[in-house]
C-alpha cells in the first residue's frame, strides 16, 4: 500500500509576531528600574523588508536581543516564525539570524573557519553546509583562507551577513549593518540582502539613515521611549504628513512678495524665486499658482519638494524627547 503523501508544511502569515511585550531593566540604591519596551504590539509579515526605526534609547536594540535570546522579556509575548522565544528557544532562534552593531569576529579564523564553525553550533551537517556559496554570495571568495584580522571593516560587516546565514534562517535581522560604511560597499550590502529577500528570507532592519529604509522597506514601525508610534507601509508613512512646498522661478526680480500672496504663506527666497510651504489637503495649488501669474509675471520654472521619511521620523519622536539612556 502507497502511503499518503505528506501535507506541505503551512508558513506562518506573520514572520515575526509580538503582543504585549515588555521590558524593564532592575534598578540599584542610585537609579530606579528603567522600562526599555512598554507593551510592544508588532505584525512583521513572512516576506517582507521591514524597517524599525527610532532615535538612540528608544528601545530598538533591547526588542532585538529578545527576539535572538539575548535579553529576557518581563512579559508578553515574542515569536519568530511561530516559536515562542521564552517557550521554544532552540526553534527560536534557529528561525532566526542575527547581524549586531558590534564585528564581533575572531581575528585568528579565516571566513571559512568562522563560517564552517557557525555552521556546527548550529548543527548544520556538513554535507548541508552552504559555506561557499556564502562566501562568494558576500564578495570574499578570494578571502576565504585569510585571517578575520586582515580583512578591511566592510569585508568584515559583509563576513558577518554570511555568518548569520550559516543555518538558512527564514528571518535575518539586520542590526545598523552599514554603520560606517562606504557608499560603494553599502549598495553591494543592500543588493545581496534584496536577492536574499527575493528568495524568501524575511528581514528586520535597523538603521539611521533614514534614505535607506525609505528605499529597500516595504513597512516601517518607529518606536520612541519603548512605545510604538508608528505601524504602517512606507507609503502610507509617506503620505502621513500633508505638507508639501513648491518653488516658482519668475522672469524679473522682486524685492518683496506681491501683496495678494503675503497672506497666503509665499516667501520671496530670492529675487526671482517665491516659495510657497502648503497643505494639499486645505489649498488648490493650481490656484496659488494663478495669483502669482496675476502679477503679470512669467513663470520660467516649477519644482515641489515632497514629505521625506526624515520629517515623519522627526515629527514623531519630537513630540516626546528622549529620555531613557536605555538601547
Amino acid at each position: 500500500m502507497t502511503p499518503a503523501p505528506k501535507a506541505p508544511i503551512a508558513l506562518p502569515t506573520y514572520a515575526v509576531e509580538i503582543q504585549g511585550l515588555t521590558k524593564t531593566y532592575k534598578g540599584s540604591k542610585k537609579s530606579a528600574p528603567k522600562q526599555a519596551l512598554k507593551g510592544i504590539d508588532l505584525n512583521i509579515p513572512r516576506g517582507q523588508i521591514f524597517g524599525l526605526l527610532g532615535p538612540n534609547g528608544a528601545g530598538k536594540s533591547t526588542l532585538i536581543n529578545i527576539l535572538a535570546g539575548l535579553v529576557l522579556k518581563t512579559s508578553g509575548e515574542a515569536r519568530i516564525w511561530g516559536y515562542e522565544v521564552a517557550d521554544q528557544p532552540m526553534q527560536s532562534r534557529s528561525a532566526i539570524g542575527v547581524v549586531p552593531q558590534e564585528l564581533n569576529l575572531d581575528a585568528f579564523f579565516t571566513p571559512r573557519e568562522l563560517l564552517e564553525l557557525q555552521a556546527g553550533l548550529y548543527g548544520v551537517p556538513k554535507r548541508e553546509r552552504i559555506t561557499d556559496q556564502l562566501l562568494a554570495a558576500v564578495g570574499l571568495t578570494d578571502k576565504a583562507n585569510a585571517y578575520a584580522r586582515t580583512l578591511s571593516g566592510g569585508m568584515r560587516r559583509r563576513l558577518m551577513v554570511a555568518k548569520a546565514m550559516v543555518h538558512t534562517p527564514p528571518v535575518l535581522v539586520l542590526d545598523e549593518p552599514t554603520a560606517g560604511v562606504d557608499v560603494e560597499l553599502r549598495r553591494a550590502l543592500w543588493d545581496y540582502v534584496r536577492q536574499l529577500n527575493k528568495n524568501g528570507t524575511t528581514v528586520l532592519l535597523t538603521t539611521h539613515y533614514l534614505e535607506e529604509a525609505e528605499e529597500l522597506c516595504d513597512s516601517i514601525a518607529i518606536i520612541n521611549h519603548g512605545e510604538l508610534v508608528a505601524h504602517d507601509t512606507t507609503q502610507n508613512l509617506l503620505r502621513r504628513i500633508d505638507n508639501k512646498k513648491v518653488v516658482l522661478t519668475i522672469d524679473r526680480d522682486l524685492t518683496e512678495v506681491p501683496a495678494n500672496l503675503r497672506p497666503h504663506g509665499w516667501e520671496l527666497t530670492n529675487p526671482r524665486q517665491l516659495t510657497l510651504a502648503y497643505q494639499p489637503s486645505k489649498i488648490v495649488i493650481g490656484q496659488m499658482v494663478m495669483a502669482v501669474q496675476v502679477n503679470g509675471f512669467a513663470i520660467t520654472d516649477i519644482s515641489t519638494e515632497e514629505t521625506d521619511l526624515e520629517d515623519i521620523f522627526l515629527q514623531l519622536t519630537r513630540r516626546n524627547p528622549a529620555v531613557s539612556s536605555v538601547a
